[in-house]
């Protein structure tokens, strides 16, 4: 086995069984593929078989499935056997294992032994290996967690505090090389909260330039945890991810209605925001109001005619409301806007409607007529109908036309029917092999 081969089928999911794939063989009764090809290279099969191992009591037998991909280095490998080791109460050697990789110079081993340390009564010492690594944003990340248990909150603060720039600020998360001010800020601010200094870390908060990251706020969060609505629904109408923050708040006390107007204040113009549009939508659906969301999506659909995933979310409403006739009268009328003409991201989104309405027989005959029908991947949406109504073998025919660009749909239908070794198959495409060399005056040196 190598490491870089390992980690590049883990990464992409090609080349390899993909863990949804390992699930639906321990489903479908064939653990014994599962085993075998765990013994093969196969790392979503060997760490499935090294769990079930280790539930059965079996641990020994679980870390010498692991041996070998243990033995390359691969820190995905170190992970999930430490992870075990812990779950197992041998703290001792999930310590050792991954102590070994940090001592080699893996970054990633360094933030999960400390972490691991202070699980397990040892903060302190995590704390002194960590403080060091403070500029690596990861590790700061680290160190204010481990912090807490070694009783290093203001030691901590105060390296915090000593990397707040009085007056630069970056106005994107590439600006600086390693710890940017404002995670500075966020990390000084968590500790804050937690030692009860809730006014100092809102202030602090309040000076970050970049305020949102992955769609979360730090300060609408904390100002939610605290119970601070007035300030949340100051701050909200500023910021959309604190908005949003709001909106959930309400949802979760229980005041629809407040979470309904917050979506829809005036100042944050949901026609001209589609995420926001979308989002008040789900949640007039998920409160017994299905017509009025499908309403904000049929305006939203109208502003911006050929989006697909808004066209996917109305779709799906109508079909929650059984309402297939009237989604099929709503995209058809779209269309004309457009003279009638669809690309397949946009045609494909009628089918399920179709299928509800009229049979999926129709929808797939409508699917064919289509200029891109016979496309690999109009393919696989026909096939997905095929198989929603309990007709496998029909869906892997289909698939089968274009089997190398709808591989994982076709191995997992293939793995239903009982032909697993067609699914394997169809997941490790053989290795091509290099033409043999051609002699003569033209091809004695390699073109570049």
């Amino acid at each position: 086995m190598d490491a870089s081969d390992l980690d590049y089928r883990a990464r992409t999911r090609s080349g390899c069984i993909p863990p949804d794939l390992v699930s639906r063989l321990l489903e479908r009764g064939y653990a014994h593929v599962v085993e075998l090809e765990a013994g093969r290279g196969e790392w979503f099969c060997a760490l499935a078989w090294a769990r079930l191992l280790g539930e059965q009591g079996r641990q020994a037998d679980a870390l010498e499935i692991l041996a070998p991909y243990l033995a390359t280095g691969w820190w995905t490998a170190v992970e999930a056997a430490a992870e075990l080791l812990e779950g197992w109460d041998r703290v001792d050697e999930a310590i050792e294992i991954t102590r070994i990789r940090m001592k080699a110079g893996h970054l990633m081993a360094l933030e999960s032994y400390t972490r691991l340390l202070a699980r397990h009564g040892r903060a302190e010492e995590a704390f002194r290996l960590l403080r060091p690594q403070i500029d690596e944003p990861s590790l700061a990340t680290a160190l204010v967690d481990v912090a807490e248990e070694a009783g290093q909150d203001e030691e901590t603060a105060a390296l915090l505090a000593a990397r707040i720039p009085d007056e630069h600020r970056c106005d994107s998360p590439w600006c600086c090389r390693g710890l940017d001010p404002d995670t500075v800020v966020g990390l000084l601010a968590t500790i804050r909260e937690r030692q009860g200094r809730i006014d100092e870390a809102i202030a602090l908060l309040r000076t970050r330039n970049i305020t949102s990251f992955n769609g979360r706020d730090q300060l609408a969060d904390l100002l939610a945890r605290h119970d601070r609505i007035g300030e949340l629904r100051a701050y909200a109408a500023a910021k959309n991810d604190a908005a949003w923050r709001l909106v959930e708040l309400l949802e979760e006390r229980g005041d629809i209605e407040g979470a309904i107007a917050a979506c829809r204040q005036a100042d944050r113009p949901i026609a001209h925001d589609p995420n926001s549009a979308v989002q008040l939508a789900l949640l007039l659906a998920r409160h017994g109001r299905e017509n009025e969301a499908i309403d904000v999506i049929c305006a939203l659909a109208d502003a911006r005619p050929g989006d697909d995933s808004i066209l996917h979310t109305l779709s799906e409403l109508f079909l929650d409301q059984g309402r297939a006739e009237d989604g099929l009268a709503y995209l058809d009328a779209l269309a004309t806007t457009r003279a009638g003409e669809e690309n397949w991201d946009l045609y494909w989104i009628r089918l399920p409607l179709i299928a509800a309405h009229h049979g999926v027989d129709d929808a797939i005959a409508q699917a064919r007529s289509h200029p891109q029908g016979t496309t690999w991947y109009a393919e696989s949406h026909i096939a997905e109908l095929l198989a929603g109504t309990g007709r496998i073998e029909e869906a892997v025919a289909v698939l089968e036309q274009h089997a190398s660009q709808n591989s994982h749909d076709l191995a997992g239908y293939l793995i239903d029917l009982g032909r697993v070794q067609d699914a394997l198959a169809i997941l490790r495409p053989p290795i091509p092999q290099a033409a043999a060399p051609v002699n003569g005056p033209w091809h004695e040196d390699p073109p570049f």
